[in-house]
């Protein structure tokens, strides 16, 4: 087998099939700290950043966070933070080096380092895609304070193991130290992501005790955003495909989309990359944006990964070219459309137009388990919000419950129909202790729902349509359950 050498500065020069960063990389200043340096965000915000820097700006270096695994870093680390994303329209990758990554660090290695590198004044953004189950949100939508990661922060702020402790101890630190706060901007499908952050954010301040939530309520930005672009897991064989055309190894390149979207609000006390330059739209308002693509894209992305993989199809292209769960899709659109902003300007018809042509994107292998995983923490924002808003107007909420229905019986096909581990939920124990007690649709809705925090506001009567879509399920399979669906449509 061929020996070839890694990915790095030195060998940026010789490299051709892919175009490399034309900056010098050593004159760039780390200005932001991202949170959570996973492949979305190497795809996205990193991309966008390496834009600014391209064009000239030196102040917007980022220096790459992981909280939980060594993984990234020790992928990129090797390569100087250099990796490769390969846009995928169907026919061959556009493949680009990115340099806009200068450092990484491993939060449960060095947890001071991380501090120090937060408090520091050259740094003048946080931004975090660190999920949704990272913000430990109780079911009520408030802080999980019963967290045995929670709890040590408080009591821990130096050596900190949570996002919010991470935060609250660097910007204790620039408090002291006289040093302006940094804009905490979060980048992950949340509600109103950067308001609930700054809930979040305060509601931790506040049990550690001091002054510091004053602080924090008086003197941190959180804008909040809307990012949209799909990016698939990285194939062992993307590996390969992508080392042999840049003639070096890249230990972790990233597939994804022609397509890419970032919405943000414009507040940054401590100011921004000139990020508006290279297609982000900078707005006063974020909400209706945010509303569209929560429940037009993830909301029909997590109907067609649920019903695709009751019906046997691994990726989003596959489940899209099956007529049954295509016309879903169109279905489910028409039930969500009318919960969304009336007079915010939304055009839902190119929105949807493009989504179709993305779904339909073969080389783009998106897995439907992916997109599965942690449907608990995913669902309330994408399906729940808008069925209790149609409820409200007195309207069906057939399609939507058939997303919930088809979510619980993916889970419980699970060790079955399909592999164990084959996708995750941070409610797997308690998904589990359900499914043994019971196979009757109604109790398993009744209980499932009550775990996941969908009960009240219209709760009866998503139970109800749920309940019958998983008796379908059940009974007759997932292609019937969508037939009879479009009856009721």
């Amino acid at each position: 087998m061929e020996q070839r050498g890694r990915l790095g500065n030195a060998v940026l020069a010789g490299i051709r099939a892919a175009a490399t960063p034309a900056y010098d990389r050593s004159a760039v200043a780390e200005g932001i700290v991202h949170l959570g340096v996973g492949a979305f965000h190497r795809a996205h915000q990193a991309v966008y950043v390496d834009d600014c820097l391209a064009a000239g700006e030196r102040d917007w270096g980022i220096a790459g966070v992981s909280l939980r695994s060594s993984d990234t870093r020790d992928a990129l680390a090797p390569q100087d933070g250099l990796y490769t994303i390969a846009v995928r329209d169907g026919s061959e990758d556009a493949l680009r080096v990115i340099g806009s990554l200068k450092s990484l660090l491993v939060a449960p290695e060095d947890p001071e380092a991380v501090l120090a590198r937060l408090a520091d004044p050259q740094t003048r953004i946080v931004t975090l895609t660190v999920t949704e189950k990272a913000y430990m949100r109780g079911a009520g939508g408030g802080l999980d304070t019963g967290h045995a990661d929670i709890a040590w922060d408080i009591a821990n702020l130096g050596r900190p193991r949570t996002v919010f402790g991470f935060l609250a101890g660097a910007l204790a630190r620039r408090r002291d130290a006289g040093i302006p706060p940094f804009t905490v901007l979060c980048c992950d499908n949340l509600p109103a992501n950067g308001e609930t952050v700054r809930k979040l954010l305060l509601q931790f301040a506040g049990l550690s005790g001091g002054d510091l939530a004053a602080f924090i309520e008086n003197e941190v930005a959180f804008p909040s955003t809307m990012v949209d672009r799909i990016v698939p897991s990285t194939t062992d064989a993307d590996r390969q495909k992508i080392s042999e055309a840049l003639g070096v190894e890249d230990a972790w390149p990233v597939m994804t989309e022609p397509f890419m979207q970032w919405v943000v609000e414009e507040n940054f006390p401590s100011g921004r990359p000139p990020w508006e330059k290279f297609g982000v739209t900078m707005v006063k308002d974020v909400r209706p944006f945010e509303d569209m693509k929560l429940r037009l894209l993830n909301g029909s992305h997590s109907g067609m990964a649920y019903l695709g993989l009751l019906l046997g199809h691994p990726t989003v292209a596959d489940a899209f070219g099956d007529p049954r769960i295509r016309g879903f899709v169109d279905r489910y659109w028409a039930e969500v459309i009318p919960t969304l902003p009336k007079d915010s300007g939304l055009d839902t018809s190119a929105y949807t137009a493009a989504l179709a042509e993305r779904f339909s994107n073969p080389a783009l292998r998106h897995r439907t388990s992916q997109i599965g995983t942690d449907g608990s923490q995913k669902l309330p924002q994408r399906v729940v919000a808008p069925a209790r808003m149609r409820l409200e107007d007195g309207q069906p909420v057939t399609q939507l419950m058939l997303v919930a229905a088809a979510w619980i019986a993916a889970c419980r096909e699970r060790g079955k129909s399909m592999p164990a581990g084959h996708f995750t939920d941070p409610l797997d124990a308690k998904l589990a202790e359900i499914f043994a007690a019971t196979d009757e649709p109604s109790q398993l809705v009744h209980a499932v729902f009550a775990a996941a925090g969908f009960s009240g506001g219209g709760g009866d009567a998503m139970e109800a349509a749920a309940t019958r879509h998983l008796a379908a399920i059940f009974e007759k399979g997932a292609a019937e359950a969508i037939a009879e669906a479009q009856g009721r449509a």
